[in-house]
């Protein structure tokens, strides 16, 4: 049987490419869903068997909604993919370049080509998806609009590209994880991802911190998001070398749980190389 790996958006989203470059072959089918929550509503329910969610763009930051719903849904990080990310301006192939005004495309799409677009006067308007801008513009035939997307996704809606690598940073890449409701930590696993909140007290984030420093425990991120349950008061999501079997690592895990008031293994996956 095929497994089943979701991913937000359309075909030709940079999603479902991150998707089809870690799980290539006959042995994989793609489903596409308009939201993050009906994705991760997916997994939860066993509509499919794995996600691939965008989690930070090396240029524009984080994906709040994922680090949102990460805390809510009893998910797992099993995985994760460096995606490069290169734009272009798409349009109809009966529109004049000289009659777009306006421009649809991701929030993050339209961030990571600011400068592109101020310096051509276009109006944004964004869209729940990259690709789905191109459909959009194609469906509802907008001649004087243009989309953000991928290459791939003007070849699937026949489309035309106006212009291509529009990116304001040319060095620009999406991390994706891959999202499961099983986890196993594996003997080849070399990075690890916890939330965690503490008190609101002076040195409560220092306690925590002091753990992994006094063992050598390298962070390769941390995060904060607001609860939304009281106010100033804020998850943490941070990103850590090592494997649940070192004694340094259980220890370091061990005594953070008894300062904080919320904690949860994300998952422990191998480390993704950008290419």
């Amino acid at each position: 049987m095929k497994l089943c790996v979701g991913f937000q958006g359309e075909s030709g989203s940079y999603s479902e490419a991150s998707a089809s470059s870690r799980f290539p072959g006959p042995h994989y089918s793609f489903v596409p869903f308009k939201s993050f929550r009906e994705l991760f509503d997916g997994i939860e329910n066993s509509v499919i068997d794995l996600a691939v969610v965008p989690i930070e763009n090396s240029t524009e930051g984080s994906v709040n909604e994922t680090y949102d719903l990460l805390v809510e849904k009893p998910l797992f990080v099993i995985g994760e993919i460096y995606q490069e990310i290169h734009h272009c301006l798409i349009i109809n192939k009966h529109s004049s370049p000289e009659n777009i005004s306006v421009v649809y495309s991701h929030p993050q799409a339209l961030a990571q080509c600011r400068r592109y677009l101020q310096s051509k006067s276009l109006d944004s308007i964004p869209m729940y998806d990259t690709a789905g801008s191109v459909k959009f513009i194609k469906e509802s035939m907008k001649l004087n609009a243009a989309a953000i997307a991928s290459k791939r996704a003007a070849q699937i809606y026949d489309m035309k590209i106006l212009d291509e690598n529009i990116e304001d940073n040319s060095n620009n890449y999406t991390r994706f994880f891959i999202i499961s409701k099983t986890h196993k930590n594996e003997a080849n696993h070399d990075k690890i991802s916890i939330i965690f909140s503490i008190p609101h007290t002076p040195g409560s984030l220092y306690s925590v911190l002091k753990e992994f420093a006094s063992r050598k425990i390298n962070l390769t991120k941390i995060e904060s998001r607001p609860t939304k349950n009281v106010p100033w008061e804020y998850y943490f999501f941070v990103d850590l070398e090592g494997n649940m079997n070192e004694r340094r690592i259980s220890e370091s895990i061990s005594s953070i749980q008894n300062l904080v008031k919320f904690f949860k293994l994300l998952g422990t996956y191998k480390k993704a190389e950008i290419n």
